[in-house]
């Protein structure tokens, strides 16, 4: 899809479906990207909406010079900010909330995905945000982080090292408690 420069260059052509086709590629991994700002799955698909419109509104403001993706979480990270300014919510911690049952030919190997996925999450969750943040674009959203960088409104270098002291206290995290 060539990031969704085709699909925009195609929308900018004065293809309505184009743009349908980049709602429906990035709008759930936005909501899910915004989700870990707002902690609220409404605002948080309010916010993608919002972005989705604004796209469509300003139709020149995007210079190709990021992916769309990329883009997207920008705007998308700025209205997030912007709403936790003027309403910041109550938060439930990450160990709090019950992970979705995940398909598994057995139940032990279900069990042991699951206390590998809640130590994760808590792994996760005792980290700074900024190291969550990047952790989540660069091994979850599938960025590089380059465009993490972009999004996160830090240098290269900046994500790079918070990838590292992610990993690393993830690693001593988990490996102190037997899970690796």
């Amino acid at each position: 899809m060539d990031n969704g420069a085709s699909s925009y260059r195609r929308y900018l052509n004065g293809d309505p479906e184009a743009f349908d086709l980049i709602v429906k590629e990035y709008f759930d991994p936005l909501v899910l990207f915004l989700n870990r700002y707002t902690h609220s799955p409404e605002a948080s698909e309010e916010i993608a909406l919002d972005v989705f419109a604004w796209v469509d509104v300003h139709k020149g403001r995007y210079d190709f010079s990021v992916s769309l993706k990329t883009f997207l979480y920008m705007l998308g990270r700025s209205r997030a900010l912007s709403w936790l300014r003027k309403k910041r919510p109550p938060t439930v911690p990450l160990s709090e909330v019950a992970d979705l049952p995940s398909p598994e030919p057995t139940p032990e190997e279900a069990l042991l995905r699951q206390e590998r996925h809640r130590a994760l999450h808590q792994a996760l969750a005792s980290l700074p945000e900024p190291q969550q943040t990047a952790l989540h674009l660069v091994y979850f959203e599938a960025l590089t982080p380059e465009e993490a960088a972009v999004v996160l409104k830090k240098t290269r270098k900046q994500v790079y090292n918070l990838l590292y002291r992610g990993k690393l206290a993830l690693r001593t995290f988990l490996g102190k408690d037997g899970i690796l």
